[in-house]
């Protein structure tokens, strides 16, 4: 797993941005500053303070301990003492909201009602929504929950006539919009087995794999999201430069799967070759299609991909 260490120290978050991120206010970040020495924030021209992810790691990893029942003072003092002998702790799996609010509504419920405002076209209330969604619930659970089961409700309504491609296009950007703008909050990782992800060729949708991009990278791990309708050729050209130790390609059509057939031929001929595996809709459509590409099925849910790829990537 990837330790804090592991993490940018490059500067690039204000204050405020780090108060959005770890809900701590900015009154208890300068608090924490002065009496504790964390965070270490480095100071711009105009002398407002700058995070980086690094710092951010500490924050999440110090509330962590809080919300555990340890006290700042004590979390801070063992921090100190683990990075003095070169035994940074690991990073905790990014959560959107440290502190989680108790919810009675089930997450299918929230759901429904994002379809529906979708529907409408009613962005207002629809970012409203997705405003309480991220302060609710954890990473994992807004994915698998919440926002799959509404792309779901759309492409299902979409193809039995009960939407305009028009609404299914707005549905569709408005959902990518908000996790793509989670995606760059979430910290670089800039060290461990590199995981190349994106759509394979002829794929035009880039959501499950950006989906999967996010959650790897909130579990600690150094991954690059490459976006949709990849060419072989040059992922393979690029591979031979990074040596990935994992290629992940999503399809969510028939076609875009059999474009799969050509992948692991070609990322054999990388040097060393990186374990090449696929996932998508287009194995739910077509199950047949898991038996005829080589390469390694991650399975139909976000959360089987995520036990697959960790035990890929164990150590030997």
């Amino acid at each position: 797993m990837t330790t804090i260490n592991d993490l940018s120290d490059e500067t690039k978050y204000s204050v405020q941005r780090i108060s959005d991120l770890t809900g701590l206010n900015p009154v208890t970040l300068r608090a924490w500053e002065r009496r504790y020495g964390f965070p270490k924030p480095e100071r711009d021209k105009n002398r407002y303070r700058l995070y980086s992810d690094r710092d951010l790691a500490i924050l999440r990893w110090l509330i962590n301990k809080k919300t555990s029942g340890v006290s700042i003072s004590s979390a801070s003092a063992t921090l100190k003492d683990m990075i003095a002998e070169e035994n940074w702790p690991e990073v905790i799996p990014f959560g959107i909201a440290q502190a989680k609010t108790v919810s009675s509504v089930p997450p299918q419920r929230y759901a429904d009602h994002l379809f529906e405002l979708l529907k409408k076209h009613d962005e207002v209330e629809a970012a409203r929504l997705f405003d309480e969604l991220i302060s609710i619930f954890d990473l994992e659970t807004l994915i698998e929950e919440i926002i799959t089961p509404t792309l779901v409700s759309v492409g299902q309504a979409w193809v039995q006539g009960g939407l305009l491609i028009s609404t299914e296009h707005f549905a569709t950007a408005f959902i990518l919009s908000r996790l793509s703008n989670l995606y760059v909050s979430l910290p670089i990782v800039n060290k461990g087995p590199r995981i190349l992800i994106g759509g394979a060729p002829t794929e035009e949708h880039e959501m499950g794999a950006l989906m999967m991009a996010m959650l790897l990278r909130s579990r600690g791990y150094l991954v690059e999201f490459l976006g949709a309708n990849l060419h072989l050729d040059d992922l393979t050209d690029y591979a031979q430069l990074v040596k990935p130790a994992l290629v992940v390609l999503t399809a969510s059509t028939n076609r875009a799967g059999m474009e799969l057939l050509r992948a692991q031929v070609k990322l054999n001929t990388v040097s060393p070759a990186p374990k090449f595996c696929f996932a998508g809709f287009a194995f739910d459509f077509n199950p047949d299609l898991i038996n005829i590409i080589p390469g390694i099925y991650l399975g139909k849910s976000m959360v089987d991909a995520l036990n697959q790829i960790k035990l890929l990537l164990a150590p030997d």
